[in-house]
């Protein structure tokens, strides 16, 4: 069985998890690692983390979390204080068999991968990040999991120019 859980990340002075965004979450956090430039990437065993429009309120900046479904796929959600909120998956075909059962497809809770990299080069522009070109977001976001959902989180959150460590 592959990993299920949440990954936070915003950049803050302050803990995420001190966060009233995420107060209600606070026991099942723990950080995952700190960034460049008080980026903050938190992990949680819970079922639900709460709003991201919250977060971005409470950090003042552009926050996103990705929902690893057993390291299969990763539903993202984002937002930001300016840009607004949006959502986008990875790992398109293997979410299709998750949605599946509910007689949905990623199209039906997602948007599409050009819109989603459109509006991520928006959200990482307003968090001061230089993200790769909108095309270079689209193979991620069209891209399989491998090796795992996980790697392809931080593949993500790479080309979105969020410093690595």
């Amino acid at each position: 069985m592959g990993f299920w859980g949440y990954y936070i990340v915003a950049r803050s002075d302050r803990q995420l998890a001190d966060l009233d965004a995420l107060s209600g979450v606070r026991e099942g956090l723990s950080l995952h690692e700190r960034r460049p430039g008080g980026w903050q990437i938190w992990e949680a065993a819970v079922p639900e983390v709460g709003s991201m429009s919250k977060l971005a309120q409470d950090t003042g900046a552009p926050a996103l979390f990705g929902f690893v479904m057993n390291s299969e796929c990763v539903a993202v959600e984002a937002a930001g204080p300016e840009s607004g909120a949006w959502n986008a998956c990875l790992a398109r075909d293997a979410m299709a068999g998750f949605l599946a059962g509910d007689d949905k497809e990623p199209d039906d809770l997602f948007l599409p991968p050009r819109d989603a990299a459109e509006r991520a080069v928006d959200w990482a522009q307003e968090a001061g990040c230089v993200p790769a070109a909108a095309a270079d977001l689209v193979a991620v976001l069209t891209g399989p999991a491998e090796p795992s959902a996980e790697l392809l989180f931080f593949r993500f959150l790479d080309r979105l120019g969020i410093p690595g460590e």
